[in-house]
């Protein structure tokens, strides 16, 4: 039996409530990037080892620094002078038995296909150099791998809690960064870079929005031409909230450090469409969570889902898995108003048998937990059952984790 505590949460469900903050990074943020990127270099590990050995081998790639370059922004278009540098850092195994693994090449490999499909003016090769720094992990956490069964031990102790449904704040600022990356937009308004930002807060029914959206300076010709063609990304981005939302009203504001009569140093302009041309550096785990956006109300784990490996390292498959147990009871069990699960792992202990498994739900008024408990108990049950479906899900990538 699985220790699974079923609880009446006694509050008000957070879109009820008086205040909200949200925040989102977008594609090209320096910490997206980062986090994005090292779970890549994950999936394709866990692809390698499983093509040579059967199974996924020990490997946490959650460790990255994406340090700045430099460039000189210019209206009409600048130049870079000095390349961003990406550092790969943690465990992976190499060598199994005397058949080596490339992990150096698959690291690099996997950042430069995920910069050509996502940065559209960064080349992996001119504009990023890379610096693998992937060693052997410990005797302890490999041995993990070699004990064999369907499900492995947790190789850590460490807790993670998820939610649902996601609040109309939550999901409108998600959905405004993905409007402004998608590739509609791109194509009206290829002047916007990847790295957008947008942070959110609600009071009672209004919203205020600060979006900061990086801008590509060679489709900029001056500073009227700049301040032209944020107005019009304004205009386009007003309808799209007001289409997507019903709050009673709508404070939108784009790149509020922008000030008239200063030239490029006055605007937001980047050379390659993010910061991290030659501004802002990154790091995993200081991003989104894994639903997509950093919710200051919620409760919210420490690990970094991003880059860990996804058959033992509770700090990503707790992580998501939260979430979507969370939303499967919210699915599945009528009259919730809200749902957080908890997850507590033991090191050394299956990752199936947590040692404590936690689900807080809010009622609708009249519902008796007692009525509930039970369905709630079997949903967090079944999940848990099939965990190593859901692993194997992780390894090929299905879920995002920023």
């Amino acid at each position: 039996m699985r220790n699974i505590v079923i609880e009446e949460f006694k509050q008000a469900p957070l879109e009820e409530q008086k205040l909200e903050i949200v925040e989102r990074k977008g594609l090209g943020h320096p910490d997206s990037i980062c986090d994005a990127i090292l779970d890549r270099v994950s999936v394709r590990l866990s692809r390698e080892y499983l093509k040579k050995f059967g199974a996924i081998m020990h490997h946490n790639v959650d460790k990255s620094l994406l340090v700045a370059g430099e460039v000189e922004t210019r209206f009409g278009g600048g130049e870079v002078k000095q390349p961003m540098l990406l550092i790969f850092g943690d465990r992976a195994t190499v060598n199994v038995e005397g058949t080596e693994v490339s992990v150096k090449g698959i690291a690099i490999d996997a950042a430069k296909n995920w910069i050509k499909e996502n940065l559209r003016f960064v080349d992996p090769e001119k504009h990023v150099r890379y610096q693998v720094e992937l060693k052997p992990g410990s005797a302890a956490l490999t041995d993990i791998f070699k004990r064999g069964g369907v499900v492995l031990s947790a190789n850590d102790t460490s807790a993670a809690v998820g939610y649902a449904p996601m609040t109309p704040t939550e999901r409108l600022v998600l959905k405004t960064e993905q409007f402004l990356n998608s590739k509609k937009f791109k194509k009206e308004f290829p002047v916007i870079g990847e790295d957008v930002k947008v942070m959110g807060f609600r009071k009672n029914t209004n919203i205020f929005l600060t979006v900061g959206a990086a801008f590509v300076d060679k489709f900029v010709e001056n500073e009227d031409d700049y301040f032209g063609k944020k107005e019009e990304v304004l205009e386009q981005l007003r309808s799209f909230i007001e289409e997507n939302s019903d709050f009673k009203n709508i404070d939108l504001r784009l790149n509020t450090l922008d000030t008239h009569g200063r030239g490029v140093g006055g605007v937001y302009l980047t050379v390659l469409g993010t910061s991290a041309d030659g501004a802002d550096s990154g790091q995993v785990g200081r991003g989104n969570r894994p639903n997509g956006v950093i919710p200051l109300n919620r409760h919210v784990g420490s690990e970094a889902a991003a880059g860990k490996n996804p058959v033992s390292h509770v700090g990503k498959i707790y992580n998501i898995l939260t979430h979507k147990i969370a939303n499967e009871i919210h699915t599945k069990v009528p009259d919730l108003k809200e749902v957080y699960v908890w997850l507590v792992s033991q090191i050394g202990r299956p990752i199936d048998q947590p040692a404590i498994a936690v689900a807080r739900v809010i009622t609708k008024p009249g519902v008796s937990l007692d009525s509930i408990k039970e369905q709630i108990r079997k949903t967090v049950d079944w999940e848990l059952e099939h965990v190593g479906e859901f692993c194997k899900e992780l390894a090929n990538g299905k879920y995002l984790v920023c």
